[in-house]
């Protein structure tokens, strides 16, 4: 049986070294409270790696500030970043979530993508930390 190469092979190989824009953060004045911040980004857009083409996506943000907040501006700056990169819908979520708890350290972090639909396929990919 020979092993078919798939023709995506090779395209995400260094997304995890993907240089992205710094998101910036704010000292919490609440630290010592126990509270959740939800962000949407309605309009959220990256490339599909194959064709080229735009995916479009609502991705949500839901986490629960520790010493610092995110600063919403960088992290706008941060999800446009991505309106030019080829990135599967899997590896985009798994990044915002790597770079955001690099950033503020969150007590806990749940992100969320819903991708429009592809070929008649609604995807949601959901990763969180704790």
């Amino acid at each position: 049986m020979t092993k078919r190469q798939s023709s995506y092979e090779g395209r995400q190989k260094n997304i995890r070294k993907l240089k992205t824009p710094r998101i910036e953060v704010w000292k919490n004045q609440y630290p010592d409270k126990i509270y959740t911040v939800n962000l949407e980004i309605p309009e959220f857009t990256c490339i599909c790696p194959k064709t080229g083409l735009p995916d479009f996506a609502t991705i949500t943000v839901e986490y629960s500030p520790h010493k610092y907040c995110i600063e919403l501006k960088s992290f706008k700056m941060y999800t446009i970043f991505y309106r030019n990169i080829g990135i599967f819908h899997e590896h985009v979520i798994n990044k915002i979530l790597d770079d955001f708890v690099k950033a503020c350290k969150p007590r806990w972090v749940k992100i969320r993508g819903v991708f429009n639909p592809r070929g008649g396929i609604t995807t949601t990919v959901i990763r969180e930390y704790t």
